[in-house]
């Protein structure tokens, strides 16, 4: 390993990736597309205001590439909160503990409760979060609640705060394969600004937490930005770095990437750097053909509409039956804990499913076994 991902970071903190970009061409971006082998100037490449002008070549390619790969199969699986405590103050996030919301742990024969309901949709994934609040989700309770759910599902992947080495053996050892963490932003000097207190206004240690999982034997990591923090090409642009860093020095390891859009929750402030739709296909777009080997998650944060117009071009993975609520999937609303943001597609497992199969896609309940 030559250098540490910070310093791979730190190599690219003053790149104007915009006027890097402004005189790239779309002869330029053609010649990119029909490449077998992309580096990251030809990723940058991708990102341009041209390479948006190119957006349905890119679609044609990096749909040739997706089913090279993954084929037709698209893995379902659904989120379960189990506590919306939290001590950091992020401005961007519904769980900010200056909020002032219903707040809930589930006990552990809630979290068997939910999991109960949510295998009864025929679901064999499920994606585990929680906020930040160590002194009520310690290491016995997240431990104990893998072993609850691993009685119930194949793959339990956690979405939770960023832990230390050891930590992250210890999940893996009571059965977590997966983990899904988002830097929020590359640019340091806004994530100071939007994380103004407690333990995830540690840069460098959010930043690492991924390799640290590594370094454990994780199975799969998912990778992102929050879209709408800071300039949505330099994002993208170090997201794909990162997700080549990983893959260089873990290649045993499976990777995705996902895409996350700032979305309503309460406490939230104006000020976001809205990416639109379009912008937003081709961040996907990019990385699908910079890293073709890597997955691609799309989440109930985006319409069924777009969901729908997605697939074709490369979504390997979609949650489906989804609440951002504590207990939701088992309480009432008047019971639950407050979101953590508003969705925008509230399907059922069956119709996600129902959509997949009229696009000419398989949906996918289970897509690996533990023995």
């Amino acid at each position: 390993m030559n250098m540490s991902f910070y310093r791979l970071v730190d190599k690219y903190r003053n790149l104007n990736v915009a006027e890097i970009i402004e005189n790239i061409t779309e002869d330029e971006v053609v010649e990119v597309i029909n490449k077998s082998r992309l580096d990251i100037w030809d990723f940058m490449k991708l990102l341009s205001p041209a390479g948006g002008r190119q957006i349905e070549r890119m679609a044609v390619k990096a749909r040739e590439e997706s089913l090279k790969h993954f084929g037709k199969a698209i893995l379902l699986y659904t989120p379960m909160y189990i506590s919306n405590y939290c001590v950091n103050r992020c401005s961007y996030c519904g769980f900010n503990a200056s909020n002032s919301i219903e707040r809930r742990l589930l006990s552990l024969e809630e979290i068997d409760k939910e999991a109960q309901n949510i295998a009864k949709t025929g679901l064999l994934h499920i994606l585990l979060l929680t906020g930040d609040a160590p002194k009520l989700t310690t290491m016995d309770y997240l431990v104990n609640s893998v072993k609850v759910l691993k009685k119930y599902f194949e793959s339990v992947v956690v979405e939770i705060f960023a832990m230390t080495e050891k930590q992250y053996g210890e999940m893996i050892e009571a059965g977590v394969d997966g983990l899904a963490i988002y830097q929020e932003t590359y640019d340091e000097k806004i994530y100071d600004q939007v994380h103004v207190s407690g333990p995830k206004t540690d840069f460098k240690f959010r930043l690492d937490a991924p390799e640290r999982a590594c370094k454990q034997g994780i199975r799969n990591v998912s990778l992102g930005a929050l879209l709408g923090l800071a300039d949505w090409r330099k994002e993208i642009f170090l997201t794909g770095i990162h997700g080549k860093y990983l893959l260089d020095n873990y290649p045993e390891v499976e990777y995705c990437f996902s895409f996350p859009r700032i979305k309503k929750h309460v406490g939230m402030k104006n000020g976001c750097n809205r990416i639109d739709d379009r912008n937003f296909v081709q961040t996907i777009l990019a990385l699908k053909l910079y890293l073709p080997y890597f997955g691609v998650n799309i989440t109930t944060r985006e319409t069924k509409e777009l969901r729908k117009n997605l697939i074709p071009i490369g979504i390997t993975k979609m949650s489906a039956g989804v609440s951002t609520e504590v207990g939701g999937h088992t309480n009432s609303k008047d019971h639950s804990g407050t979101a953590q943001f508003d969705i925008a597609d509230h399907s059922g497992v069956g119709d996600i499913k129902k959509l997949i199969n009229e696009c000419g896609y398989q949906a996918v309940f289970k897509d690996w076994m533990n023995i």
